[in-house]
């Protein structure tokens, strides 16, 4: 299954269980796969797959920003330039050729890895998803606004992850519920990236070498373990024709690898008959045994080695609890601080966030909590939802409290916390407040006051997942193992959350890459 299938909408009675009475939620961080896209790059044109797709209709409409400086002017105007891209490629002698569809489209072709059209969809229902749940269901988030202040938005250097992520916000919030869109005067919301070799959104093999060493070695494992294997002799008589005479078995190291055969399998499956290939590469059988041993490929690392987990995923973890901790203290370090908001005139929490990612990135998560118990792919559009919980005195929170005295006690509550959060603002290039980066083991008895009270459960695809180290009494709701207490949540992630990733990169160089004892993910 390469396209996600949604479950049904939750029941009134799931959705009572999930979100109990006694308990309300303060923060939610979504981390998304992208959509639907073309495959990384071109394979199987001997088996009458066009290595150009034109699904891509976005082509049509770009648009940039152009600086005109008029002469003599002491402004600098810019004015959108609206343009559309065609694609170039080698033709024969090297020649360029225009690239185009399998039916000779030159408009909306698509290039390597790009989200199609398909893929815009999937995630703008994504958003439509998240809407009904957050929004109609939950109140959690209001259904009309006037910024995204409240929103921690982020994406990887790659466009297909955020291009998925402004699809999923355009579904959260259509136009229609931004106030303000119809005549220019919403503000642009604040997106996040990173340069790549700072990129933590995804395990960056390529600016990490000691994490590039290891992946190596967990995949060469991979491939001594299955390339003689019965297995491995059904997927070639499945798809052993198809492969070049200099490379003529499918292995798990072969050319191309068979991750890449899975990826081509995969994309063509999500998209429509002008790219298919023939219908043996589709046996469901060889799809099990592909994604089987794919998982395991990628992702085995990260249930085995502390190393693996702290290079891999470990940074962004480690920001993810960061912010749940700063929501906890009610300080910058939810998320606001990387706004770098100008005005202090009020105080907008932090509680919902969005980062457009990848496969590798939502595996790599739940593998590194112990909880990716599944020998199948992320499908795409796949999303976690990470939500951070605090208990309450009754089913209905204090603001809903028609009590005067009640309501006067919340006013003063929430002015200090903005005398909190204003005292605690922090310049850009220096980091938020705050005990999110300390490892637990070095908290006071204090410090582990703060997080009494608070819960973490984790929703993929909209299931509920377990992490073993939560199961132990007192360290998880009485009655529900998904809750985690974030006490015990933070202490399990800061065992691999790096103190300098950089630095740990280029560390332990030409070491053995498998643990010398048993280092299990999720304790």
């Amino acid at each position: 299954m390469t396209t996600l299938q949604p479950r049904k909408p939750y029941t009134d009675e799931e959705l009572r269980q999930l979100y109990p009475a006694g308990l309300e939620l303060q923060l939610v961080q979504i981390l998304l796969r992208h959509g639907e896209r073309t495959p990384v790059s071109a394979r199987f044109q001997n088996a009458g797959l066009h290595a150009f797709w034109p699904y891509c209709s976005a082509v049509r409409q770009l648009k940039s920003a152009v600086l005109e400086r008029e002469h003599g002017a002491h402004h600098t105007p810019f004015s959108t330039l609206e343009w559309k891209r065609r694609l170039e490629a080698f033709g024969p002698d090297d020649a360029p050729i225009v690239a185009t569809g399998p039916d000779g489209e030159l408009d909306a072709v698509c290039d390597m890895g790009m989200l199609t059209d398909t893929g815009r969809i999937t995630t703008f229902q994504l958003g439509t998803r998240l809407r009904n749940l957050y929004v109609d269901r939950l109140k959690f988030i209001p259904s009309t606004i006037k910024s995204t202040d409240f929103m921690y938005l982020r994406a990887t250097p790659i466009p297909r992850a955020l291009d998925s992520l402004q699809q999923t916000l355009a579904g959260l919030y259509p136009a229609q519920t931004r106030v303000g869109s119809e005549n220019g005067t919403f503000p642009a919301p604040t997106i996040l990236a990173r340069a790549p070799q700072d990129e933590t959104l995804f395990p960056n093999d390529q600016h990490c070498r000691r994490f590039a060493e290891l992946s190596r070695a967990f995949a060469q494992r991979t491939a001594d373990r299955w390339n003689t294997t019965d297995d491995m002799e059904y997927l070639n008589k499945i798809y052993g024709k198809w492969m070049s005479p200099e490379n003529p078995r499918v292995a798990v190291d072969g050319r191309p690898r068979l991750s890449g055969i899975m990826d081509t399998i995969n994309s063509t499956a999500a998209h429509g008959p002008e790219t298919k290939l023939p219908k043996q590469f589709y046996d469901e059988k060889a799809h099990r045994i592909m994604e089987k041993i794919g998982v395991e490929e990628w992702y085995s690392g990260y249930k085995e080695s502390r190393e693996y987990r702290m290079l891999g995923i470990g940074g962004l973890m480690g920001d993810i609890v960061a912010r749940m901790v700063g929501s906890v203290e009610q300080s910058t370090a939810a998320g606001e601080y990387e706004l770098m908001r100008k005005s202090a005139e009020r105080y907008t929490p932090i509680k919902f966030g969005l980062s457009g990612c990848h496969d590798t990135t939502l595996a790599g998560v739940l593998s590194s909590l112990g909880a990716f118990e599944t020998e199948k792919w992320p499908p795409f559009t796949s999303h976690i939802a990470i939500e951070l919980f605090r208990r309450s005195n009754s089913p209905a929170t204090v603001e809903q409290s028609a009590d005067p005295v009640v309501q006067s006690a919340v006013a003063s509550d929430k002015s200090s916390w903005f005398g909190s959060w204003f005292s605690s603002r922090s310049a850009a290039g220096k980091p938020p407040p705050g005990i999110g980066r300390t490892p637990s083991d070095k908290l006071s008895p204090a410090d582990k006051k703060k997080l009494d009270g608070y819960y973490v459960r984790i929703r993929y695809n909209d299931e509920p997942v377990t992490i073993p180290g939560c199961k132990a009494a007192g360290k998880h709701l009485e009655g529900d193992e998904s809750f985690c207490t974030l006490e015990e949540f933070k202490a399990i992630v800061d065992k691999y959350t790096p103190q300098d990733w950089k630095q740990q990169c280029r560390m332990n160089i030409k070491s053995a890459a498998f643990p010398e004892k048993p280092e299990p993910a999720g304790y």
